[in-house]
């Protein structure tokens, strides 16, 4: 049987406000902090996490917390990010409400046949909202300010921008068994977007690569994303997917431990970092599922250290 990768796992983007941050993800969006931490490489640094109610692989949105002018946009990056709500309704809902609390956000369209609506957050990280009617059940979190039926569902599908996509579908097609399922043109007119597919596909399993070759190089900063992750089951299916990689030749950081994941990171040709990341054993691991991102966690690799690094992050506070 052939190896498949499940779906999206994570997405992990940058921010240079923590703060604000928190703020709009959670009062704006609704979605819960399921995990307060920091970066593992780098301890001055939080890691916030928001999710689904229950926090389940495929909801994680991530941010490095990082003092970092904007971004500049460009190819060779993950473009925009995706999440998926359940009906059309809630789409119109959002529409509403993005608009009341003066986000930038553009008017529903269709786009790969599915109702979309595309916006920005504070610092301008692009974002999708595309109805997902099917798949696996939504968890709401009972304590957001968005109502249960619409909030949101999880992440997909995710955008990458390549100035050529010849190596990079030989990636996703040959090393990583996604099948490229259906082309569409860009809404914005730069080019062809092709849709590739994991497992049983669906906007929760889909990586759409725009093929960009006019637009500059991006160059990473606030509102940019630094890598995306995908769903493999388990450890052993991940240490499956190394040796493969590694077959492969393709350069990797061989696997990381993350504590509430297991990892494995690698580029595709065209610069755009990867991630490989099991379903468990998840945020609770640590600290009991009702109080998840309540207080600031450590892997238990640097738990000796929780009061040097708490002494050096700044408070969390959202106005």
């Amino acid at each position: 049987m052939t190896m498949q990768l499940t779906g999206i796992h994570h997405l992990t983007a940058i921010t240079a406000n923590a703060p604000e941050n928190l703020r709009f993800y959670t009062q704006t969006l609704g979605l819960r902090l399921v995990k307060k931490t920091v970066n593992q490489d780098d301890t001055s640094a939080y890691h916030l996490f928001y999710a689904d109610g229950i926090a389940s692989p495929g909801t994680d949105l991530t941010f490095f917390d990082w003092p970092v002018g904007r971004e500049r946009r460009g190819t060779h990056s993950i473009s925009r990010t995706g999440l998926r709500v359940a009906s059309a309704d809630s789409l119109r809902w959002w529409k509403t409400r993005l608009d009341e609390a003066k986000v930038k956000a553009g008017e529903i369209r269709e786009i790969a046949h599915r109702q979309t609506l595309d916006f920005e957050d504070q610092e301008g990280q692009r974002f999708r909202l595309t109805v997902d009617d099917g798949g696996a059940p939504a968890h709401p979190w009972d304590r957001s300010p968005v109502p249960a039926e619409h909030q949101i569902k999880g992440l997909g599908p995710i955008t990458i921008s390549v100035p050529s996509l010849r190596n990079t579908e030989t990636m996703l097609v040959q090393v990583m068994n996604m099948k490229e399922t259906s082309t569409y043109a860009s809404p914005d007119g730069t080019g062809d977007v092709h849709v590739f597919s994991m497992g049983e596909g669906g906007p929760a399993a889909e990586l759409h690569v725009a093929v960009e070759p006019d637009l500059p190089a991006a160059h990473q900063g606030a509102g940019a994303v630094h890598h995306v992750a995908f769903r493999v089951p388990d450890v052993e299916a991940l240490h499956a997917w190394t040796e493969r990689v590694h077959g492969f030749r393709v350069p990797s950081s061989g696997e990381v431990e993350r504590y509430y994941f297991r990892s494995l990171y690698f580029r595709e040709p065209n610069g755009v970092l990867f991630e490989l990341a099991t379903d468990g054993p998840g945020f609770a691991v640590d600290e009991p599922l009702e109080t998840l991102g309540e207080s600031l966690s450590l892997p238990p690799f640097l738990e000796p250290r929780r009061e040097q690094i708490e002494a050096r992050l700044k408070p969390l506070v959202v106005a």
